[in-house]
Protein backbone atom coordinates (compact mmCIF):
# COMPACT_ATOMS: atom_id res chain seq x y z
CA UNK A 1 0.00 0.00 0.00
CA UNK A 2 1.00 3.44 -1.02
CA UNK A 3 0.53 6.41 0.81
CA UNK A 4 1.86 9.80 0.97
CA UNK A 5 3.42 11.33 4.64
CA UNK A 6 3.35 15.09 4.31
CA UNK A 7 6.18 17.32 5.67
CA UNK A 8 5.24 21.47 6.60
CA UNK A 9 7.18 24.24 4.77
CA UNK A 10 7.45 27.13 6.77
CA UNK A 11 7.85 30.86 6.50
CA UNK A 12 10.12 31.76 9.64
CA UNK A 13 10.59 35.10 9.29
CA UNK A 14 6.25 35.78 9.85
CA UNK A 15 5.78 32.27 11.22
CA UNK A 16 3.61 30.60 8.95
CA UNK A 17 2.83 27.50 7.21
CA UNK A 18 3.44 28.09 3.35
CA UNK A 19 2.38 24.84 2.29
CA UNK A 20 3.47 20.88 2.23
CA UNK A 21 5.71 18.78 0.76
CA UNK A 22 4.35 15.01 -0.38
CA UNK A 23 6.56 12.24 0.14
CA UNK A 24 5.43 9.05 -0.98
CA UNK A 25 5.97 5.80 1.11
CA UNK A 26 5.18 2.50 1.04
CA UNK A 27 4.35 -0.10 3.20
CA UNK A 28 3.28 -3.90 3.26
CA UNK A 29 0.20 -4.88 4.04
CA UNK A 30 1.41 -7.31 7.04
CA UNK A 31 3.65 -4.70 8.76
CA UNK A 32 3.35 -1.87 10.74
CA UNK A 33 6.46 -0.11 9.19
CA UNK A 34 6.22 2.77 6.44
CA UNK A 35 9.44 2.30 4.35
CA UNK A 36 10.66 4.67 0.57
CA UNK A 37 9.78 2.54 -2.19
CA UNK A 38 12.95 0.15 -3.85
CA UNK A 39 12.23 1.92 -6.86
CA UNK A 40 9.85 5.37 -7.56
CA UNK A 41 9.60 3.93 -11.30
CA UNK A 42 8.05 0.47 -10.29
CA UNK A 43 5.33 2.63 -8.82
CA UNK A 44 2.37 2.22 -11.03
CA UNK A 45 1.06 5.11 -12.94
CA UNK A 46 -2.42 4.82 -11.70
CA UNK A 47 -1.57 4.15 -8.36
CA UNK A 48 0.56 7.66 -8.01
CA UNK A 49 -2.18 9.37 -10.00
CA UNK A 50 -5.05 8.27 -7.72
CA UNK A 51 -3.29 8.87 -4.84
CA UNK A 52 -2.05 12.56 -5.81
CA UNK A 53 -4.96 13.40 -6.64
CA UNK A 54 -7.14 11.93 -3.12
CA UNK A 55 -4.17 13.36 -0.87
CA UNK A 56 -4.21 16.82 -2.75
CA UNK A 57 -7.87 17.47 -2.83
CA UNK A 58 -7.74 16.85 1.18
CA UNK A 59 -4.86 19.12 1.72
CA UNK A 60 -6.62 21.72 -0.79
CA UNK A 61 -8.60 22.61 2.37
CA UNK A 62 -6.06 23.18 4.95
CA UNK A 63 -3.12 24.88 2.55
CA UNK A 64 -2.33 26.95 -0.64
CA UNK A 65 0.58 25.00 -1.87
CA UNK A 66 1.21 21.45 -2.19
CA UNK A 67 4.66 19.80 -3.52
CA UNK A 68 5.46 16.57 -5.40
CA UNK A 69 8.35 14.87 -5.90
CA UNK A 70 9.53 13.22 -9.73
CA UNK A 71 12.77 12.25 -10.72
CA UNK A 72 13.69 13.19 -14.46
CA UNK A 73 12.05 9.89 -16.01
CA UNK A 74 8.47 10.48 -14.46
CA UNK A 75 8.65 14.27 -14.94
CA UNK A 76 8.92 13.40 -18.80
CA UNK A 77 6.09 10.77 -18.68
CA UNK A 78 3.25 12.01 -20.62
CA UNK A 79 1.03 10.29 -18.58
CA UNK A 80 1.74 11.44 -15.13
CA UNK A 81 2.29 15.09 -16.41
CA UNK A 82 -1.94 14.86 -17.77
CA UNK A 83 -2.55 13.21 -13.95
CA UNK A 84 -1.13 16.22 -12.71
CA UNK A 85 -2.12 18.64 -14.73
CA UNK A 86 -5.89 17.67 -14.78
CA UNK A 87 -5.46 17.55 -10.53
CA UNK A 88 -4.23 21.08 -10.56
CA UNK A 89 -6.95 21.95 -12.71
CA UNK A 90 -9.28 20.49 -10.22
CA UNK A 91 -7.61 22.17 -6.83
CA UNK A 92 -7.13 25.78 -8.20
CA UNK A 93 -6.32 28.13 -6.82
CA UNK A 94 -4.35 25.80 -4.88
CA UNK A 95 -0.78 25.56 -6.45
CA UNK A 96 0.55 22.66 -7.09
CA UNK A 97 4.74 22.51 -7.28
CA UNK A 98 6.56 20.10 -8.90
CA UNK A 99 9.82 19.22 -7.70
CA UNK A 100 12.88 17.58 -10.09
CA UNK A 101 14.61 15.44 -7.97
CA UNK A 102 18.55 14.46 -8.41
CA UNK A 103 19.07 10.89 -8.71
CA UNK A 104 22.15 8.83 -10.31
CA UNK A 105 21.90 7.89 -14.03
CA UNK A 106 19.54 10.82 -15.18
CA UNK A 107 22.07 12.28 -17.09
CA UNK A 108 20.39 10.37 -20.21
CA UNK A 109 17.50 13.06 -20.33
CA UNK A 110 18.49 16.36 -22.40
CA UNK A 111 17.40 19.57 -21.24
CA UNK A 112 15.68 20.21 -24.18
CA UNK A 113 12.91 17.55 -23.28
CA UNK A 114 13.21 18.67 -19.60
CA UNK A 115 12.37 22.37 -21.41
CA UNK A 116 9.83 21.31 -23.43
CA UNK A 117 7.93 19.21 -20.18
CA UNK A 118 8.52 22.41 -18.14
CA UNK A 119 6.80 24.66 -20.94
CA UNK A 120 3.89 22.29 -21.00
CA UNK A 121 3.49 22.25 -16.76
CA UNK A 122 3.79 26.46 -16.65
CA UNK A 123 1.15 27.03 -19.66
CA UNK A 124 -1.20 24.51 -16.91
CA UNK A 125 -0.87 26.64 -14.45
CA UNK A 126 1.69 24.48 -11.92
CA UNK A 127 4.66 25.86 -10.81
CA UNK A 128 7.96 24.19 -11.50
CA UNK A 129 11.49 23.56 -8.87
CA UNK A 130 14.34 22.32 -8.64
CA UNK A 131 15.28 20.03 -6.04
CA UNK A 132 18.74 19.14 -4.47
CA UNK A 133 20.87 22.00 -5.95
CA UNK A 134 24.14 21.68 -5.93
CA UNK A 135 24.27 17.87 -5.35
CA UNK A 136 24.52 15.28 -8.02
CA UNK A 137 23.95 16.63 -11.24
CA UNK A 138 22.01 19.26 -10.16
CA UNK A 139 25.29 21.69 -10.01
CA UNK A 140 25.30 25.29 -11.17
CA UNK A 141 26.53 24.69 -15.06
CA UNK A 142 24.24 21.71 -15.54
CA UNK A 143 20.94 23.29 -14.16
CA UNK A 144 21.93 26.85 -15.12
CA UNK A 145 19.75 27.04 -18.58
CA UNK A 146 16.35 25.56 -16.35
CA UNK A 147 17.06 28.51 -13.39
CA UNK A 148 15.01 31.13 -16.06
CA UNK A 149 11.79 29.00 -15.55
CA UNK A 150 11.67 27.90 -12.06
CA UNK A 151 9.39 29.12 -9.37
CA UNK A 152 11.88 27.13 -6.75
CA UNK A 153 14.81 25.57 -5.97
CA UNK A 154 15.54 23.98 -2.70
CA UNK A 155 18.95 23.42 -0.96
CA UNK A 156 19.35 19.77 0.57
CA UNK A 157 21.50 20.07 3.79
CA UNK A 158 20.95 16.21 3.95
CA UNK A 159 22.35 15.60 0.45
CA UNK A 160 25.58 17.14 1.70
CA UNK A 161 25.90 15.44 5.18
CA UNK A 162 25.37 12.08 3.00
CA UNK A 163 27.93 13.14 0.40
CA UNK A 164 30.13 13.88 3.41
CA UNK A 165 30.50 17.65 2.26
CA UNK A 166 29.25 19.41 5.72
CA UNK A 167 31.97 21.66 5.77
CA UNK A 168 30.73 22.84 2.36
CA UNK A 169 27.14 23.87 3.66
CA UNK A 170 27.58 27.23 4.57
CA UNK A 171 29.67 28.26 1.30
CA UNK A 172 27.41 26.34 -1.20
CA UNK A 173 24.00 27.95 0.70
CA UNK A 174 25.51 31.48 0.20
CA UNK A 175 25.88 30.61 -3.53
CA UNK A 176 22.62 29.63 -4.23
CA UNK A 177 20.95 32.13 -1.86
CA UNK A 178 22.35 34.60 -4.02
CA UNK A 179 21.24 32.48 -7.37
CA UNK A 180 17.64 32.56 -6.11
CA UNK A 181 18.21 36.03 -5.41
CA UNK A 182 19.91 36.99 -9.35
CA UNK A 183 16.73 35.10 -10.93
CA UNK A 184 13.85 36.50 -8.22
CA UNK A 185 12.79 32.82 -7.26
CA UNK A 186 12.18 31.73 -3.90
CA UNK A 187 14.94 29.24 -1.69
CA UNK A 188 13.80 26.74 0.30
CA UNK A 189 16.35 25.28 3.14
CA UNK A 190 15.52 21.75 3.51
CA UNK A 191 17.09 19.71 6.48
CA UNK A 192 17.63 22.07 9.11
CA UNK A 193 17.88 19.70 12.52
CA UNK A 194 19.22 22.01 14.89
CA UNK A 195 19.21 25.39 16.61
CA UNK A 196 22.51 26.13 14.95
CA UNK A 197 21.39 25.43 11.55
CA UNK A 198 18.09 27.75 12.48
CA UNK A 199 20.39 30.32 13.38
CA UNK A 200 22.54 29.75 9.92
CA UNK A 201 19.08 30.31 8.05
CA UNK A 202 18.75 34.03 10.12
CA UNK A 203 22.30 34.96 9.46
CA UNK A 204 21.75 34.26 5.59
CA UNK A 205 18.26 35.87 5.73
CA UNK A 206 16.79 32.53 4.19
CA UNK A 207 13.18 32.62 5.23
CA UNK A 208 11.81 29.48 3.60
CA UNK A 209 12.60 26.66 5.60
CA UNK A 210 11.62 23.04 6.18
CA UNK A 211 13.19 19.94 8.20
CA UNK A 212 12.78 17.70 11.17
CA UNK A 213 13.43 21.33 13.55
CA UNK A 214 10.01 22.35 12.62
CA UNK A 215 8.35 18.97 12.04
CA UNK A 216 8.90 15.50 10.63
CA UNK A 217 6.85 14.21 7.77
CA UNK A 218 3.82 12.20 9.17
CA UNK A 219 1.42 9.91 7.56
CA UNK A 220 -1.60 11.83 5.86
CA UNK A 221 -4.60 9.70 6.21
CA UNK A 222 -6.91 9.90 3.93
CA UNK A 223 -10.90 9.09 4.07
CA UNK A 224 -10.95 6.23 2.12
CA UNK A 225 -8.36 5.24 5.40
CA UNK A 226 -10.58 5.35 7.84
CA UNK A 227 -12.86 3.28 6.13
Amino acid sequence: MYRYFIQPQLNKFNNSLIGYEMLIRYRETDQDRWTLPESFDNIPIDVQVSLLKATASELALKIGSVSINFNRKQFLNDDIAAAVIDAQKKLFPVHVIVEVTEEPGEESFTLAAMQQQINKYKANGLQFSIDDVGTGINVYDHIKPLLESAEEIKFAMQNFRAEDRENEIPIQLKFWRDVAVQHDIRLILEGVENDAEDQMADDLNISLRQGYYYGKPHLFKLKVDHQ
